[in-house]
C-alpha cells in the first residue's frame, strides 16, 4: 500500500523555547490519519528552525510556524480545508505565548501524485 502523509514545519528560531515540536508531531499525527482516513504508522513530520526571514515589514516583533503537510492526491477540497483548520488547531495549542511577539502560523495541504508517488520501507531484525 502507498502511503503519504510527509510534513515539513518550518519555524523561526524565536520560538525555539515556545513552541512543543514533540508534542505538536505527536498530536498531529493522529488527526491526520483520522481526517484524511489512513494510518498514523504513515505520518513523518520534519523540523526546520528558521534562522533569517523577513516577515511583513521586517520588525522584530513578529515570528512565523509554516506547516506543509502532503497527501496523495484525490482528496476533495472540503477534506483538505477541514485538514488545514485541524492541523492549525493543533498548532495554536502546541504554542507558548511569548510577550511582545506577534506569531503568524499557516497551514498548505498539498497532493503529492498518487501515480507517481513510491514508498520503500525495511525493517531490520533487533
Amino acid at each position: 500500500m502507498r502511503s503519504a502523509r510527509p510534513c515539513r514545519i518550518s519555524s523561526s528560531d524565536t520560538l525555539t523555547d515556545a513552541f512543543d515540536r514533540p508534542g505538536f508531531g505527536a498530536a498531529l499525527h493522529p488527526v491526520i490519519a483520522k481526517t484524511v482516513d489512513t494510518a498514523v504508522a504513515g505520518c513523518k513530520t520534519r523540523f526546520r528552525r528558521v534562522e533569517e526571514a523577513h516577515l511583513a515589514d521586517g520588525a522584530q516583533d513578529l515570528a512565523m510556524i509554516h506547516i506543509e503537510v502532503s497527501i496523495l492526491s484525490g482528496r476533495d477540497a472540503a477534506t483538505k480545508r477541514e485538514l488545514s483548520a485541524a492541523v492549525l488547531e493543533v498548532a495554536r495549542a502546541h504554542v507558548a505565548p511569548v510577550p511582545g511577539l506577534t506569531v503568524h502560523t499557516t497551514v498548505d495541504v498539498r497532493d503529492l501524485d498518487r501515480d507517481c508517488y513510491e514508498k520503500h520501507e525495511v525493517v531490520h531484525p533487533a
